[in-house]
């Protein structure tokens, strides 16, 4: 476990102990604050969003197609949107700093 900074819908911050070795979503969603992943991480639905703080994007695998597709269709999509579900947590991302992005 490592631990990352979220901060929530209502813009409180966070400490959450981070499982490694699945995906970021894995964390979020059994959160009261955090994503409800309603397709279960199989990129579909959008319902993971998240902002990744600026300075930790270049650590992040590169964004694929369907996520990409997704993701700009949002209204509440920024250029450090990702969706959780395709982002693998590992322990060098502790500190990362995760924002809920708004329901859509």
């Amino acid at each position: 476990m490592a631990e990352i900074v979220v901060v929530d819908r209502d813009g409180a911050e966070h400490r959450v102990e981070a499982k490694e070795g699945v995906s970021l979503m894995e964390t979020l969603r059994e959160l009261d604050y955090g994503t409800s992943a309603i397709c279960g991480g199989m990129c579909s639905c959008a319902t993971c969003h998240v902002y990744i703080d600026a300075a930790s994007v270049g650590q992040l695998p590169a964004m694929q197609g369907d996520e990409k597709e997704l993701l700009v269709e949002l209204s509440g999509y920024r250029p450090t949107s990702r969706l959780s579900c395709q982002v693998p947590f590992e322990a060098s991302l502790a500190g990362l700093r995760v924002t809920i992005a708004p329901d859509e």
